[in-house]
């Protein structure tokens, strides 16, 4: 899969050849999102004989680089779909999605993904796929204990002391290590009330709500060895998904692929809207990875063609089937909550109405996310303050701000 691309955009018969890069969803060669691209390419191809669709799909460890130094050696892809897109868009390197997509495919993007697209008011990043959090429970492992999954923090709380006392290892998973914690912290703040930045965009990370979230997790979860072995800080995401799959976490956040995993491994789980301090949260976070088209060879006309195709109902909803991912079309997503065969999603489609998306449009946000994964999780560690720390890394992502 691996190659080297090259500005050329010509097939030697007066087409054209796209060149795109793109993302691995898969987690074997069976299911490679190289299949899927190369089959949607050659059915783009029959209909269309003057452009050639050239893939190459690289891991989610990857692919970000890969197209950074592709960009930085002035040879950039036709098309990128990685995730994220603000730096190029702020270096004016991408076309807004305007020059490229029809007006129905444009306004066929669910509307809170298509605003963080944007940078300035215009969308440059057009969302590809979706998913939101939800909170995963061991059935079993709640029945042995006598308890039914929480609705407040407090009952949270409860629960994994119950959970305790009936040893189970990881009572809940707090994933703050660097592989992910970004995510695990805004889920956190979100059902705390707040969330990375306010209603204008400016960060607030060292608000009160989420202060009082990280104090509730330090004294209440952590303080009380809730949270398992492994300190939060060096808890990764992929590693606590891997205990839940073996039956030895009885609650953490998680989103769909986790479902997969969990099924495999025989474990009965179930999922519920995250709680709140007083209640169920009023949002959970949402994610998007995301497609974008450089400028530099020129093929706008073209890219736009193809991308229409891309996003057509028939292919948003295969890509999101072979991935248990939620479509980023209001097409797909209708069709996805009427259809049987994808009843196990729509709890995470419900959710996904209500969710909020990381601040991607900010070109701040890469290295403020960066600083996040390095400091959180020493947030909820013994003799430290959660307050100071979260103020430092809001002193930090101002100072990124102020940057820009």
């Amino acid at each position: 899969m691996a190659g080297t691309l090259t500005a050329c955009g010509g097939t030697g018969s007066g087409g054209v050849t796209l060149k795109l890069v793109a993302a691995d969803y898969g987690d074997s060669a069976d299911n490679s999102s190289q299949k899927y691209w190369d089959k949607l390419a050659a059915r783009y191809e029959k209909d269309h004989p003057d452009t050639k669709v050239d893939v190459e799909v690289y891991s989610w460890n990857d692919v970000d680089a890969k197209v950074k130094k592709m960009v930085d050696a002035g040879q950039a892809p036709d098309m990128a779909q990685i995730g994220a897109y603000a730096d190029y868009a702020a270096d004016g390197d991408l076309y807004p999605a305007g020059d490229l997509l029809n007006v129905p495919t444009q306004a066929d993007f669910l509307s809170q993904l298509a605003d963080a697209g944007k940078v300035a008011s215009t969308q440059y990043g057009m969302p590809f796929a979706s998913s939101t959090r939800l909170l995963f429970y061991n059935k079993k492992l709640f029945k042995d204990a006598g308890i039914t999954p929480p609705t407040t923090w407090a009952e949270l709380a409860a629960d994994a002391k119950a959970l305790k006392a009936d040893g189970v290892k990881i009572p809940y998973a707090l994933p703050l290590g660097s592989e992910e914690a970004q995510a695990e912290t805004m889920i956190w703040m979100l059902s705390g009330g707040d969330g990375y930045t306010d209603d204008v965009g400016s960060y607030t990370i060292d608000s009160k709500q989420n202060v009082a979230t990280f104090d509730f997790l330090k004294n209440d979860l952590v303080g009380k060895g809730l949270t398992g072995p492994t300190a939060p800080a060096k808890l990764n995401r992929a590693d606590a998904f891997a205990a839940f799959a073996k039956g030895e976490v009885g609650m953490l956040n998680g989103h769909p692929t986790l479902m997969q995993m969990a099924a495999k491994k025989g474990i009965d789980y179930g999922t519920v809207p995250l709680p709140g301090p007083s209640g169920r949260a009023k949002s959970t976070m949402g994610v998007a990875d995301w497609m974008m088209a450089f400028k530099q060879n020129g093929h706008r006309k073209e890219v736009g063609d193809f991308l229409n195709f891309v996003y057509s109902e028939k292919n948003v909803l295969e890509f999101s089937r072979e991935y248990d991912l939620l479509p980023v079309t209001n097409s797909a997503s209708e069709a996805m909550s009427e259809a049987g065969e994808d009843k196990k999603l729509w709890p995470f489609l419900r959710s996904l109405t209500n969710s909020e998306i990381y601040p991607v449009g900010k070109t701040s946000w890469a290295s403020v996310s960066a600083d996040i994964k390095d400091q959180i999780g020493t947030a909820v560690a013994p003799n430290n303050s959660p307050g100071a720390v979260l103020g430092r890394i809001q002193n930090q992502a101002a100072a990124a701000e102020a940057a820009e």
